[in-house]
């Protein structure tokens, strides 16, 4: 999202937040955390392709006001949020703003999007490796 994100403000200034869930517990982890100076000053778009449960973005959100960011001046923006991370950040931080263009009913035990897009960064840089999905359709083997 970040590429498209520079074509259209060539003079953003981007800050990087990674968080990641670990998949014994469940919960979302810090893993980096990149922001511009002044921070605080600015309005932020928080982007993040996709939202389940809504505990990544609710984290990413506590650590934008630890960094003084006010909450009315975030925007959550996602391709696909479920209805729990919907309500969940909503609740959470009643004056983010949250953009998506759809909301699916639910999750499945892993607690994936249902029916979603399957894993967002896997299908953008072609790295997934499950036969799940896919963009072209089955040709039949030739000889």
């Amino acid at each position: 999202m970040e590429p498209a994100l520079r074509a259209v403000c060539k003079d953003v200034r981007i800050g990087k937040i990674l968080i990641q869930t670990n998949m014994d517990s469940g919960e979302p982890e810090l893993h980096y955390l990149r922001l511009p100076k002044d921070i605080s000053e600015d309005h932020v778009i928080l982007m993040d392709s996709t939202v389940s449960t809504g505990a990544a973005a609710m984290m990413a959100v506590r650590v934008l006001l630890d960094h003084e960011v006010q909450e009315d001046r975030i925007v959550l923006v996602s391709l696909l949020m479920a209805e729990l991370g919907v309500h969940s950040v909503a609740y959470a931080f009643p004056k983010v703003k949250i953009i998506t263009s759809a909301v699916d009913k639910s999750l499945d035990d892993s607690l994936h999007v249902v029916p979603g897009i399957g894993d967002f960064g896997d299908r953008y840089f072609g790295t997934d490796g499950s036969d799940d999905w896919s963009d072209e359709e089955e040709q039949e083997p030739s000889c």
